[in-house]
């Protein structure tokens, strides 16, 4: 028997849109089996992505059997769901590799483990898709779905009536999408299909394919698509989407993003995007609202996913660099970032660049300060700052006017970063 009731787990998260007739029912009298698709047409998941992932790994933890279907075949076709154009097509050696890749994320939440009962798998439609000959899957399944029902889905109908309107490739999507659904309810015994509430179409095609083929019922549950409360999107922020992968978004970037959450989409945030249990973050909330102003539910959030994403270390990494900002980190913390989190730190931060060479020999701090650089506007302002003990250096005080820089101060053999007063920062790039 299930563990716990899943679709009642959804709705106090906010994450339950639509829901076909009996399967909350089916899924409270037995542990069964359903599946979500990821696109593969990138090597990560965006943050967007991790709505499907997290209501998977619900679906576990009550019990039930999640597959994840990487879309080889169908990211080869492309789905009109939500697109305003045709996008461009994938070889199969780019989808294999993101396929991979991704797999690799999704065990950070979904257990793969041969020792568990009810362990995940993931497989690709491209294996049970690329074998298929036109003729006879248009005469296995075609056949079954009338073109006025094809019609009828709302992705469909919004294509034909944009202006670069739809191809034949991708009106076929729903089919191909459907005999996904047909073909793992056979092999698995696979009886849901669950994804964004764009998918509701291509979803209720696999129903009735099976319905039509079969005479068997399945089920489809599907989540609302997450906005913020200024309606824009998800995910997104004015340099692109959020990844899951370092080498696209950095820990500190992806754990900012999450720290800056606005209070009113922080509740519903992590809501969605946590773990823990309903009386916990019910406890984190209230906690929150009665202090806002220190930011608690965002805190806990962003600790969490980055932890789960990235590790332990590089949360704390994260954390170090998120308080150098506010003149808490330490050299060594400072020491820790890679070039790109430290220009993500001090990104609009006056910056200055010097050649290399001149720390060969060694160079004065207000010569470097006030000469080869515009940090200080005078050697006499520099001087007077360092007597008021008001200057640091690479998150350290510095008061001695005589002291020669070396390529020995360099941050990552890169940088120097001062501070003026408390948050007064400025840094040279030595090149």
């Amino acid at each position: 028997m299930p563990n716990k009731n899943f679709v009642e787990e959804l709705k106090w998260r906010g994450l339950l849109h639509d829901i076909t007739p009996n399967a909350e029912e089916i899924l409270s009298k037995e542990n069964s089996v359903g599946y979500i698709g990821i696109d593969p047409t990138a090597d990560s998941l965006h943050i967007g992505h991790l709505v499907g992932v997290m209501v998977m790994k619900h679906f576990q933890n009550a019990g039930h059997k999640p597959i994840i279907v990487v879309g080889g075949a169908t990211g080869m076709i492309g789905d009109p769901s939500g697109k305003s154009e045709e996008r461009n097509l994938l070889d199969e050696k780019a989808l294999r590799y993101n396929e991979e890749a991704l797999k690799k994320q999704i065990s950070h939440f979904i257990n793969f483990s041969d020792e568990a009962e009810n362990q995940a798998i993931l497989v690709n439609n491209y294996d049970w898709t690329k074998d298929y000959s036109f003729l006879d899957f248009n005469r296995d399944f075609g056949k079954h779905l009338t073109i006025s029902y094809m019609l009828s889905k709302d992705s469909v109908k919004q294509r034909i009536a944009s202006k670069s309107g739809i191809s034949f490739t991708e009106f076929t999507y729903q089919l191909l999408q459907g005999y996904d659904f047909y073909h793992l309810y056979h092999k698995y015994n696979c009886k849901f299909q669950l994804g964004g509430s764009d998918q509701w179409g291509n979803i209720t095609t696999g129903i009735e394919l099976i319905r039509r083929k079969s005479a068997n019922e399945a089920y489809g549950i599907t989540v609302p698509l997450i906005t913020k409360a200024d309606g824009k999107k998800f995910g997104k922020t004015e340099k692109g989407n959020i990844w899951l992968s370092p080498e696209k978004t950095t820990p500190y970037e992806f754990y900012q993003f999450f720290m800056n959450t606005a209070d009113e989409d922080a509740e519903k945030f992590i809501r969605i995007f946590s773990f823990k249990s309903r009386e916990v973050l019910e406890t984190i909330i209230a906690e929150h609202n009665a202090e806002p102003h220190k930011r608690i539910v965002q805190k806990a959030l962003a600790d969490e996913l980055t932890a789960t994403v990235h590790g332990q270390t590089e949360l704390q990494n994260a954390i170090d660099a998120s308080n150098i900002l506010f003149g808490k980190g330490t050299k060594e913390s400072l020491s820790k970032l890679n070039a790109k989190t430290f220009e993500q730190i001090f990104d609009g931060v006056a910056s200055f660049e010097i050649a290399k060479d001149l720390l060969t020999e060694g160079i004065n701090i207000i010569e470097l300060l006030a000469e080869k650089t515009a940090v200080f506007a005078s050697k006499g302002e520099c001087r007077r700052l360092m007597k008021d003990n008001g200057l640091s250096i690479n998150q350290e005080k510095q008061n001695d006017a005589n002291y020669t820089f070396t390529q020995a101060d360099l941050i990552n053999d890169k940088y120097i970063l001062i501070r003026k007063g408390k948050k007064n920062y400025s840094y040279i790039i030595v090149k």
